[in-house]
């Protein structure tokens, strides 16, 4: 094909002797020309905000919505800046999601039993005690149907949710008490959120929900007297081992915990079709980095911890035993006369079943087969 001088391109689509899907092809390579106005590329830019509900810069996640906004400017080209305001920045942590719905902000990240006080439903997307781990709960949202059920429920909201990254498995948490029975938990203050708060409470427990960046003082100062967190890459970084005495496994109550983007959806709809795709993309690519880099860093900031002669325990068995069935009466209570929670945890349920049943020949099989 003869390629035109910039003088005869320009004079051809004055006269309409040159077509613009030709100039398309003959300036990019590649035929981009669509049947929809709002597919077409174009120079206009677009800058929008994100609040989280981590403190600013906060380890692999604060980092990872660091990354999303520095890929989703890159790929595409300038043409969309996004500003990350770490939580108490712009807004308190714990109310970015109304902060996206309302429209104050484009953008948000955080986890979905935050929201539970709003929409009990939001929880089952994020994690639940006894529940699946990170690998099941992306084949359930990227391949079994999770994902449109979310954004089905999350868009009666005015939002759009993506995954943004996971936890994997989670420690049990640091305790300034022994836990030998399940009486132990009696009286016991503790931060933790969702469905184990229910579970902690059934057991005699005081749960208290508290950001991130409040869980040191918490704990310092004797407001609560036990936190969960995540591993311990974060939990060394966070100081937990120079104030608590005993870190506990497993992390019953968080087996994978799914981290979120949500979008406010007009501002979404908003976007030019590409844009949306390579938003949808950069959030892919969060959700990738965010478990790989928790995997990583554990195994490293696990020796330190060993190496600081920290008093690694497990829970009795009886006691998970217990908690197990704690956790079921809470989630009946949980979903009980609400739709949309109900509809939810059927799925995830149904999927998590399934998944089970596979991992019980392959993964728990496995690991036995370690003797670890």
């Amino acid at each position: 094909m003869k390629k035109l001088s910039r003088k005869t391109f320009f004079k051809g689509l004055a006269l309409g002797t040159v077509s613009l899907p030709f100039a398309i092809r003959s300036c990019g390579g590649q035929n981009h020309a669509q049947d929809s106005s709002a597919n077409i590329i174009t120079g206009k830019k677009y800058k929008w905000k994100m609040v989280t509900t981590w403190p600013p810069d906060f380890p692999a996640l604060g980092e990872g919505c660091n990354l999303f906004a520095k890929w989703v400017n890159e790929m595409s080209g300038g043409r969309m800046e996004i500003q990350v305001f770490g939580g108490g920045e712009l807004v308190p942590a714990l109310e970015a999601f109304n902060t996206v719905r309302s429209g104050a902000a484009e953008i948000g990240h955080g986890a979905g039993y935050y929201w539970r006080g709003m929409l009990p439903a939001a929880q089952f997307f994020a994690s639940i005690p006894f529940g699946m781990n990170a690998q099941q709960m992306n084949a359930w949202l990227l391949s079994g149907g999770g994902l449109e059920l979310w954004q089905e429920i999350y868009g009666q909201f005015n939002l759009v949710p993506f995954p943004g990254g996971n936890t994997g498995v989670q420690m049990g948490g640091w305790f300034n008490r022994e836990i030998n029975s399940i009486e132990d938990f009696k009286g016991l203050k503790m931060r933790i959120p969702g469905v184990g708060s229910s579970v902690l409470k059934k057991a005699g427990g005081a749960p208290v929900l508290l950001a991130g960046g409040e869980i040191y003082t918490g704990l310092e100062r004797g407001v609560i007297d036990a936190t969960e967190w995540i591993g311990p890459y974060h939990d060394y970084k966070m100081g937990f081992h120079q104030i608590a005495k005993y870190y506990y496994t497993p992390g019953w109550h968080e087996a994978g915990t799914t981290l979120e983007f949500f979008i406010n959806k007009e501002k979404y709809e908003e976007l030019p079709k590409d844009l949306q795709a390579i938003v949808r993309s950069a959030a892919l690519q969060v959700n990738h980095w965010m478990l790989s880099e928790f995997e990583a860093k554990n195994t490293i900031y696990l020796e330190k911890l060993i190496e600081e002669k920290v008093d690694i325990r497990k829970f009795p068995d009886e006691v998970l035993a217990r908690l197990r069935e704690l956790n079921e009466e809470a989630i009946q209570e949980e979903i009980a006369g609400d739709v949309l929670a109900t509809r939810a945890y059927e799925a995830y349920d149904d999927f998590r079943k399934k998944a089970a049943e596979w991992s019980k020949l392959t993964e728990k099989v496995f690991y036995n087969s370690l003797q670890i």
